[in-house]
């Protein structure tokens, strides 16, 4: 672990689009599959000290397409798939609520982040989000965190908000370097003008 990241710092991944590809309601563990360079992203940012988290919006079950046991044995598998290429997650959260439901967890609401920030003493200020949707980065900055819009999934294509990332990088991989590189430079760069 290096000494240089301080406690209650993290690392918030969405599943969907940045972690594992894009499925449109993902309702069998056959369909899951973990982008390339995903499990080394997650094993070095861990390395350097952060936690990391998925925070995943899973109306599927809301909608009545898989239950809560099938999703728990979906997150089973993506913890062994991570952990066949050397990484492992600190926490895995789900919203598994309809939007019409209003509920504080779903994203861009941040009731999963805070969850995660209690659990695991987590300071959100000093966090950054990762994901592939402009509702991730609205979440990051509802919730004070650091904003990293991947261009895999929706790339930010969906336009449900206006909110400008800090970065927007290729993939999870690229981001991982780019928060890392932002650690040991001891400044993050401005929000991003794309």
């Amino acid at each position: 672990m290096d000494a240089g990241i301080p406690e209650g710092r993290a690392v918030f991944i969405d599943r969907d689009g940045a972690l594992i590809r894009e499925a449109r309601y993902l309702r069998r563990p056959e369909q899951l599959r973990l982008y390339a360079g995903a499990a080394g992203a997650v094993a070095r940012l861990r390395a350097a000290g952060f936690k990391v988290v998925v925070v995943t919006n899973q109306s599927g079950v809301g909608r009545g397409y898989l239950t809560r046991r099938r999703l728990e044995e979906i997150h089973r598998l993506l913890r062994r798939r991570l952990k066949s290429g050397g990484a492992r997650i600190d926490g895995l959260f789900y919203c598994p609520h309809l939007p019409s439901d209003r509920c504080p967890c779903r994203k861009p609401r941040i009731g999963m982040l805070e969850k995660a920030a209690r659990r695991l003493g987590l300071d959100l200020a000093r966090c950054y989000l990762v994901g592939d949707k402009t509702a991730d980065v609205q979440t990051a900055r509802n919730a004070g965190c650091v904003g990293v819009l991947v261009r895999t999934g929706y790339g930010g294509r969906d336009g449900a908000y206006r909110a400008r990332p800090h970065a927007v990088r290729r993939d999870l991989a690229a981001a991982a370097a780019w928060i890392l590189r932002a650690e040991r430079a001891g400044r993050l760069s401005r929000p991003c003008r794309e």
